[in-house]
């Protein structure tokens, strides 16, 4: 793995291997290896897990943040994106959460998140459809 540079802000948390990490002022780090990491700002409360997708998101997540309980997490998220599969028909959708798959074989979690993420507006556009009528796009 290439060096990442990350740049926060003052107070801004970072999760770093299941640490949470808050700097007092602006800095900018280097990660060298492979770690798992989440910033803040995509960090998904629990209340904010409104839909399929971010319920399956915030299960993931927790396997990020926690690593210590990914491995007993593991089997939850396996049930929640089976469920999360059979709720929709959207190609675009479907081939996202296979993606999704592949990836929680290798234990890639926050690429798993990134693809989830990348996929809540087509899932807003699907019940957006579904409200209308036009199951088409489901």
């Amino acid at each position: 793995m290439s060096s990442m540079n990350l740049r926060l802000r003052a107070g801004e948390k970072i999760y770093l291997n299941g640490a949470v990490v808050r700097f007092d002022r602006k800095v900018s780090i280097e990660i060298l290896n492979d770690v798992s990491f989440l910033l803040e700002g995509h960090v998904l409360q629990a209340s904010d897990a409104t839909t399929p997708l971010r319920q399956l998101y915030f299960v993931v997540q927790s396997a990020l943040i926690g690593p210590a309980n990914s491995t007993s997490i593991s089997a939850l998220i396996r049930d929640m994106l089976k469920r999360t599969v059979e709720s929709f028909s959207n190609r675009e959708v479907l081939y996202g959460l296979f993606e999704v798959s592949a990836l929680l074989d290798r234990s890639r979690f926050f690429d798993c998140l990134r693809i989830i993420r990348s996929l809540y507006e087509i899932e807003a556009d699907v019940f957006r459809a579904q409200e209308q009528g036009d199951f088409r796009a489901a």
